[in-house]
């Protein structure tokens, strides 16, 4: 008798033809292993672990004498043909080629006998492949799995030694790779003191001083050092990785000739110049959370002047920066500010001004020789007024001190002002420390320093009329900004520095960089809030979950909102900015985009009527006529009026802009796929928009993208297109889709070419269906190098597209196809948060909450990232999961080396603990771990005073305070000034 041959599944064959391991365990109905939720069965200890760190597999690993059936996918088993398999097969055996070792196809082994096995197999490995970084990792990782299973502290130690010998083996054989070099500092930082492992970064960095990871590990290792951190501190460390970088930078043009800065030699170019341009917006972003916002704006203002807007004269990089610091301190309006003209246009108005003064003196002197000049004393007789005046005015002065000093004095005034500063221990023999014992004293105080940090942030200018030490203070010298100035060559590091500039400021810029990028992931990680573009995916996904439809997470706004976004004074600033920069990036429909978005969030911000866009359509008019032929630039101006409810205005805009292609250049064409696909997808939002379909919407967007795939000229929508237009325009998607197959594989992928790859899709599946978009998707993914589509914008974008096409319509597509491309998407970029949210919308429709817990809790496992978590908390939150399980998440995700400097994650576990928990005890224990996190955080450490004064005791807060000023972070509000306030007003 045989039995049915078992199909292998995914997962298995995944793993055909290498060995694999599985935990087999009963699977009884009283078993404590069977389900993650019952947590009665388990120790004390266990529990406390919370929901997300998996129990069964804990309580497993707890039993070292427990045997594990490790099932082994064997590479030579004797397969017999059919769908049947006889059951007198002997048993299956597999040889190894190097020592002959047998195994059966399920071998029992212990804890320690894996342990033994794993380690053969990577010391194997490792003499192997001895140039394979992930070798050595994996070896690296599987110590750190030992290490979690010993009690002891000296077995501990052992493991660390053996792990930290691996890896100094790994980069004996390979010294310039830097993701080992990070793991073996990090390997140091758990063994070596403080001190030990500041020398050993700093001769690592002399050694490898062009590199802009081990920079930025450097500067996270001393950011979250809470004995030694000082704003000073840190601002040489930024300082030093700027000059460090910028001279690796000259060093490697200087080594290169001009004609053979193509390819590899120009990529890595332009890779180190946006590190380095990270590096300063690190910077940036440092000196803005430690109060020194001024500084940081100040700073950006500095480098886009300075690179942006340069002179065009051929200057060393010190006579550029002599000229630049005349025009730092000069008195010319800096970009961002009123009148800007920026600093090339600001010296030529100067040698202007300087040429028509020179030109008028001489005319002056012409006009003088040959005529009578005047009555003139004798120059002793000068010199003997001059020193009689002078002698005048000393007397006149002397006289004047002595007239006040005989006037009568307000002797009361007086006296009443000095029982005040007795009243509050200021008087004359007053120790300088004041000891306040009242915590709404500490209240007040924290919210008028919260209030003038929110609103001193520009630069105040040293002709100021305001004179006072506190304006001065708030003044940015050329000696504060000099120091972090270097030169970018390229325009795509312009460009970039200019998109960073942007985002700092909260502007509503497009995506411009791949969320797998590290400055996409740093910036998730330094932000105190979060993005508005993240934010809302998260409270989509939150009051999909929630019957009740709350806010984001059920607490205060505030910690989720990103101070810095949509301020009016903010968006004025920026508005002028992107104004004057867009000078230097003409045709850039991103920044002209920001540039219209941000007009348009500045009128809905000073006026109530959110749907006046006047002033944003005269700037978009303005724009226009000065360049009639700026194509996407109609594409945007039209987009807005859409986003406005002006459906005709914008079809009007899109036709005429469609219309006037023919007789364009050639580089003016190239963009035009991207303006088809505007004007269509507005068409279908429109289409779904209101109250019922409308199908007229859906035949204009049919018909546009028709005219795009035929290639005809473009004419207006006047009726159904007919069957021969529709056959003609398919078959000349496919020849255009064709030919860019070449030019993908040599990695040369625009956004006009995803674009049209979007059209042909959204174009088969209002004409075919969905499996031929799917196929066209599929294709154009393909037709893309393995190892460009991670970290490609344009295809990254694709992607984005593709699952939209999938989550917009769940109800008409298979849930089979929606799941596997979510999933497909999420292992290429696991940090976007629009495939991620998508995933989680099809999760919650058609599966059991269980699912999505067990969904989340591999995601975490495999990619712990900030996005992860965020939608893990969500979904909790949303369920009103208990205390116990949310905790365990907050840990888990705090427990991460990378999260663990995250500002707003810990803010968010504040505003929990004191708003959703209501335990103001575990608040405190929270908040006070948070400030040793992240010191340079200034709105992290006035939470404690905002937030716990009823727990802290005043002279908690005040040596809160202290401690603020030892770290350097800024204070600008005097505890006294709150106390006279208090005391005038009583």
């Amino acid at each position: 008798m045989d039995i049915a041959r078992y199909r292998l599944h995914h997962l298995l064959e995944d793993y055909s033809g290498s060995s694999f391991q599985l935990s087999y365990f009963g699977r009884g109905k009283n078993s404590a292993f069977e389900s993650e939720g019952d947590v009665d069965a388990l120790d004390g200890k266990l529990k406390t672990e919370g929901r997300y760190y998996c129990t069964k597999y804990m309580t497993l690993e707890r039993h070292k004498d427990l045997k594990h059936v490790r099932v082994l996918a064997l590479e030579k088993l004797p397969l017999v043909p059919g769908d049947f398999i006889p059951l007198i097969v002997s048993k299956a055996t597999y040889d190894e080629n190097d020592n002959g070792l047998t195994e059966k196809a399920g071998v029992e082994e212990s804890w320690e006998d894996e342990v033994i096995r794993k380690t053969k197999e990577f010391n194997k490995m490792s003499r192997d492949f001895p140039h394979d970084e992930k070798v050595w990792m994996a070896f690296a990782d599987f110590q750190d799995k030992i290490a979690s299973t010993q009690s002891k502290k000296g077995a501990r130690l052992q493991v660390l030694e053996k792990k930290i010998s691996i890896l100094e083996k790994a980069m004996e054989l390979n010294p310039d790779n830097e993701d080992l070099l990070i793991c073996l500092m990090k390997a140091y930082q758990s063994r070596d003191s403080t001190a030990v492992l500041v020398e050993r970064w700093e001769r690592t960095l002399v050694q490898h001083s062009d590199s802009c990871k081990l920079w930025k590990e450097f500067i996270h290792f001393c950011l979250g050092d809470f004995s030694r951190f000082k704003v000073s501190y840190l601002r040489k460390i930024y300082s030093h990785a700027v000059r460090a970088l910028s001279s690796a930078f000259g060093r490697l043009c200087g080594q290169i000739d001009d004609m053979a800065k193509t390819g590899s030699v120009a990529s890595e170019l332009t890779q180190l110049e946006t590190g380095l341009v990270d590096i300063f917006v690190s910077l940036c972003r440092f000196e803005w959370q430690t109060g020194h916002q001024e500084l940081a704006t100040g700073l950006f203002q500095a480098l886009i002047e300075y690179n942006l807007f340069c002179p065009s004269l051929l200057l060393t990089e010190n006579s550029k920066q002599r000229l630049f610091e005349h025009f730092w301190n000069g008195d010319g309006a800096r970009v961002g500010e009123d009148g800007a003209l920026g600093w090339s246009a600001w010296l030529e108005t100067e040698e202007e001004n300087r040429q028509k003064a020179i030109a008028t003196e001489v005319s002056f002197q012409d006009t003088e020789k040959g005529g009578w000049t005047g009555w003139s004393e004798p120059l002793s007789r000068v010199s003997e007024n001059s020193g009689m005046n002078q002698y005048t005015e000393e007397n006149n002065a002397i006289d004047e001190g002595n007239v006040e000093e005989d006037m009568p004095e307000n002797i009361d005034e007086e006296d009443e002002m000095a029982s005040l500063m007795e009243k509050l221990g200021m008087g004359i023999n007053a120790d300088a420390d004041v000891e306040i014992k009242d915590t709404t004293v500490w209240m007040k105080w924290s919210e008028e320093e919260t209030a003038r940090c929110s609103g001193q942030w520009m630069p105040v200018r040293e002709k100021s009329d305001n004179n006072d030490e506190a304006q001065l203070s708030r003044e940015v010298l050329f000696e504060d900004v000099s120091d972090y100035l270097f030169s970018l060559s390229s325009e795509e590091s312009r460009y970039y520095l200019l998109s960073h500039f942007i985002d700092f400021f909260g502007g509503p810029i497009s995506q411009w960089s791949c969320s797998n990028s590290p400055c996409g992931i740093e910036k998730l990680l330094s932000l105190e809030g979060l993005p508005e573009s993240l934010l809302s995916e998260l409270h989509k996904f939150q009051v999909a979950v929630d019957e009740k439809g709350s806010s984001f997470m059920g607490i205060n706004s505030d910690c989720s909102l990103n101070e810095i976004s949509g301020r009016p004074d903010h968006l004025k600033f920026l508005r002028n900015a992107i104004l004057l920069c867009i000078k230097v990036f003409p045709r850039n429909y991103v920044m002209e985009e920001a540039l219209l978005n941000t007009e348009g969030l500045l009128e809905t911000r000073t006026t109530s009527d959110t749907s006046i866009i006047a002033n944003s359509r005269t700037l978009a008019k303005s724009l226009l006529k000065k360049d009639r032929q700026d194509l996407l630039l109609c594409g945007v101006y039209a987009r807005r009026e859409a986003s406005s409810g002006n459906i005709d205005v914008a079809r009007k805009i899109f036709d005429m802009a469609l219309s006037s292609i023919k007789g364009l250049s050639s580089d003016l064409q190239s963009s035009v796929p991207l303006l088809y696909l505007w004007y269509a997808e507005m068409e279908l939002a429109h289409s779904y928009a209101g109250d019922g379909y409308n199908s007229l919407s859906q035949q204009r967007a049919i018909h546009i993208l028709s005219c795009l795939g035929s290639g005809i000229e473009y004419i207006a929508f006047k009726c159904e297109v007919s069957n021969v237009q529709l056959l003609r325009a398919r078959q000349g998607y496919k020849q255009q889709l064709k030919n860019l197959r070449s030019v993908w594989a040599r990695g040369d992928i625009k956004e006009s070419s995803t674009a049209l790859v979007c059209s042909a899709a959204l174009f088969e599946r209002l004409t075919s269906g969905w499996t031929a978009a799917h196929r066209i998707y599929e294709e154009a993914l393909s037709m893309a190098l393995p190892g460009r589509r991670s970290q490609n914008l344009q295809l990254e974008s694709l992607f984005v597209h593709f699952t939209s096409m999938y989550q917009k319509n769940l109800k008409l597509s298979n849930f089979s196809k929606s799941w596997e491309i979510m999933l497909q998407g999420l292992q290429l970029y696991p940090y976007n948060p629009k495939i991620f949210a998508a995933m989680m919308e099809v999760a919650r429709l058609y599966t059991v909450p269980n699912k999505i817990r067990r969904i989340l809790d591999q995601y975490i496992h495999e990619k712990p990232s900030i996005t992860v978590y965020l939608f893990a908390l969500a979904y909790e939150m949303g369920k009103s999961s208990s205390h116990h399980r949310i905790h365990g998440l907050f840990e888990r995700a705090l427990a991460n080396d990378e999260l663990h400097r995250s500002v707003f994650l810990w803010r968010f576990y504040l505003e929990y603990e004191i708003h959703v928990s209501c335990n103001l005890v575990a608040a405190r224990r929270v908040f006070f771990r948070a400030i040793h996190a992240c010191p340079w955080s200034k709105k992290l450490w006035l939470e404690g005073f905002l937030r716990l004064n009823s727990i802290l005791s005043a002279k908690e807060l005040s040596d809160l305070q202290d401690v603020m000023r030892e770290k350097e972070l800024l204070l600008r509000t005097d505890i006294y000034e709150i106390l006279l306030q208090d005391e005038i007003t009583m």
